[in-house]
């Protein structure tokens, strides 16, 4: 083994995917304000930044907001649904998920791009796909 292979970090592969599967579920479709804080309180680091087409919000409380103005948006029966399993390693992972009501047709497909330390989220980077023509 070289030098350079043995200073490399080891590759983490189910908890990073299971805290953008988390995220999805007990963040982004969360609409009470008060499990949603807890649930970022549980899976973001106290500094995360979350970075989304309109701008960059950081901390947790900021996120909880950003995330409930966005919820406020799209109606009650919106969800977003993940779309694959979620992968990553050393540190950065990413998962596709959709966005439409319960029952109807895919209005939004997106992809998260997350960055992690110590088991939590660093930052989130989210990428909405333009319509298709």
């Amino acid at each position: 083994m070289s030098e350079n292979q043995a200073k490399q970090p080891p590759a983490q592969s189910g908890d990073d995917n299971a805290l953008l599967e988390a995220n999805l579920e007990r963040v982004f479709n969360e609409r009470d304000a008060e499990r949603r804080l807890a649930a970022i309180g549980d899976l973001y680091t106290r500094d995360a930044v979350l970075y989304e087409p309109d701008g960059a919000v950081s901390g947790h409380a900021a996120i909880s907001d950003t995330v409930g103005k966005l919820l406020g948006t799209l109606g009650p029966g919106f969800l977003f649904t993940p779309d694959g399993a979620a992968a990553g390693h050393h540190g950065l992972g990413y998962a596709r998920w959709t966005g439409g009501s319960k029952g109807g047709p895919v209005v939004v497909t997106d992809m998260d791009v997350g960055r992690f330390e110590g088991g939590r989220i660093t930052a989130l980077h989210v990428f909405i796909d333009p319509p298709k023509a």
